[in-house]
């Protein structure tokens, strides 16, 4: 007889709170299987174990525990510490990556998948995940991404506004994140995470900022074997280095490619319709911009396709793309933002030599909307 896997993961968890007395562990991950069962299409074993939770809130349990699930909130503001994001939308744009990226994020999320097999070989681990490149490269994205591939719940904690507003309880803020993350089945995503290298500049907070990175790095370490822990920063080179070593899983995501940039073109532009030629074009223009700018820009045609209810042109798109570029791209130095404000005869002669073949006077013609002739005069 096979043997089912799917679950065990969530057994683990269950026994593992019971073992510990944690009663709100054992509710949370109980309540999280009777969810998986039903979504397997056993709805008799999950309407079982939701009974059971049920019959239990009427029993005895030790004082001070409690078996509602509540997000940690600040001390002194009250404000949420944590934000739960909507991971169901199927008409999200696929995430991108090379093929290097999708090794390390499939090898992170076989791991998680495998945690009993790995706990029963004593190599498990709280699984952590550094995400680390310029904004706009798909950071948070690819934390939805993992979420729903593992069926867990995705919870934001933007460490600058945690940090910066109440330094002083700052540590026992972090303390509430992870006791959240060790009892929900949850990925727990750590946004703007070189808040907390930020203060170095301040040489008023130099104490408090080491008893902030060494109340982050004991959390981290006592999370235990059952969590997942994603961070995400623009600033790597401000993380301090005893925080790098406790991140087992760390991708660099930079600015795509040609060839990321190509699938990333294929995969936004639909339904508008651009030729192969075109697509090229717009591949080429866009070096230096980044996933978040690629997709700004589609979004732009398909608005400006149902307000006048016609196909967006190339020449659309050309102009779409130096707004972004004008508005602060990811990479000033982009050939776009060295063209801006420059007459036509300046922007077809840069065209020409970028690119010769590409930009032929024809595709010249078509982009600024005159005759061949004409793009042939104004690059001579």
């Amino acid at each position: 007889m096979k043997k089912d896997n799917r679950f065990i993961n969530e057994v683990f968890r269950i026994i593992n709170g019971a073992l510990r007395l944690d009663i709100e562990k054992v509710k949370n991950y109980t309540a999280f299987l009777a969810d998986k069962l039903e979504e397997s299409g056993d709805k008799d074993s999950a309407a079982y174990l939701r009974k059971m939770l049920k019959d239990s809130d009427n029993q005895l349990h030790p004082t001070g525990i409690s078996f509602v699930k509540t997000v940690p909130v600040d001390s002194e503001t009250r404000f949420p510490l944590l934000e739960k994001i909507d991971i169901s939308n199927d008409q999200e744009s696929p995430v991108i990556l090379s093929q290097e990226q999708w090794d390390t994020v499939n090898e992170f999320t076989s791991i998680a998948k495998s945690y009993s097999q790995m706990d029963a070989q004593g190599l498990a681990n709280s699984l952590t995940l550094l995400m680390y490149g310029p904004p706009g490269t798909g950071k948070t994205r690819l934390g939805r991404h993992i979420a729903r591939e593992l069926g867990l719940d995705l919870y934001i904690a933007r460490l600058d506004g945690l940090i910066s507003s109440y330094l002083g309880s700052t540590s026992k803020n972090i303390r509430s994140l992870f006791d959240f993350a060790s009892k929900n089945p949850c990925v727990l995503f750590l946004d703007e995470f070189d808040a907390i290298a930020k203060l170095r500049g301040d040489s008023q907070e130099l104490g408090e900022l080491k008893r902030v990175v060494n109340s982050f790095i004991q959390n981290l370490d006592s999370l235990g074997t059952q969590s997942i822990v994603i961070a995400a920063t623009n600033h790597p080179e401000l993380l301090d280095s005893a925080i790098w070593r406790r991140f087992s899983y760390r991708i660099e995501l930079n600015l795509p490619s040609q060839s990321l940039r190509q699938g990333m073109w294929e995969n936004s532009l639909p339904p508008l319709k651009f030729t192969e030629k075109e697509i090229e074009m717009l591949v080429d223009l866009s070096e230096g911009f980044s996933g978040a700018d690629i997709q700004e820009v589609c979004v732009r045609l398909r608005r400006k396709q149902i307000v006048h209810k016609t196909l967006p042109s190339f020449q659309d798109a050309f102009i779409a793309l130096k707004n972004i570029s004008m508005q602060g791209a990811s990479n000033q130095n982009n050939f776009l933002s060295k063209i801006q404000n420059k007459d036509e005869e300046t922007i077809v002669k840069a065209l020409r030599e970028r690119n010769p073949k590409l930009y032929s006077h024809t595709a010249i013609a078509e982009l600024f909307g005159f005759s061949k002739s004409t793009a042939f005069r104004l690059s001579k």
